[in-house]
């Protein structure tokens, strides 16, 4: 693609998917437009082997923006970066099309290992704010990871992950398109956990009143027995 066009092609993916947004010069001030020209030119310097450059760039984009993708980072057409402050983005990730990143996310490695050691994320993902995806695992496509959560192995496509650690708790239950993605239509498994306990301390308590009434009643009726046998 080249620069024109993708330059036209930020434009409308920021207007498509940020309603703050009202003209097209607005988008020159905004952190997602800025970090990703600056990605482009140091990814392209970084694949030519001009890694202190490539690196230079990217810095000074941290500076103007707080989002940090590294230049050896991979990432598709269509990406965008909601707010962004906080964004950090590894050597080794692999980010597809149509994806979006809110503030605070992390894709990032488990340690100093050489090699592949950052996520890969698949097409249509949206992955909320404060998330962290830590370690060289894939992210399915169509798949949203809800906001807060730690996620530390693999998840398959049209899945919804939330919780720490993650865990996916809506699978394959109708296939996400973009603009279905968003933040807050996510299920909250801690809430469901605490309704079941407070169902089964329900269920249990009453269980518990039941055998003392029976108790109580057996009592009276051994009293009753041996006050006719007296």
């Amino acid at each position: 693609m080249g620069f024109i066009k993708s330059l036209k092609n930020e434009i409308k993916v920021i207007k498509e998917r940020d309603p703050a947004i009202h003209s097209n010069m607005e988008v020159f001030l905004y952190p997602s437009f800025k970090v990703m020209l600056h990605y482009r030119v140091a990814h392209k310097l970084y694949q030519s082997g001009h890694y202190f450059w490539a690196r230079w760039i990217s810095q000074r984009a941290v500076r103007k923006t707080g989002i940090e993708i590294h230049p050896g980072a991979v990432i598709g057409e269509n990406f965008f970066i909601d707010h962004g402050n906080g964004v950090i983005i590894g050597e080794t990730a692999v980010v597809g099309n149509n994806v979006t990143l809110y503030q605070g996310v992390t894709l990032g490695g488990t340690g100093k290992e050489h090699g592949k050691r950052h996520p890969t994320i698949g097409d249509n993902v949206m992955i909320s704010a404060g998330a962290k995806i830590i370690g060289s695992f894939q992210i399915g496509e169509n798949s949203k990871i809800g906001a807060g959560s730690v996620v530390i192995e693999e998840v398959p496509p049209n899945c919804t992950v939330v919780g720490v650690p993650g865990r996916i708790v809506r699978r394959n239950n109708q296939k996400l398109v973009r603009e279905e993605l968003n933040q807050t239509d996510l299920p909250d498994p801690v809430n469901e956990d605490i309704k079941n306990l407070q169902r089964a301390n329900s269920e249990m308590t009453n269980r518990i009143l039941e055998l003392e009434q029976r108790i109580k009643q057996m009592e009276k009726d051994r009293k009753e027995r041996d006050s006719r046998d007296t």
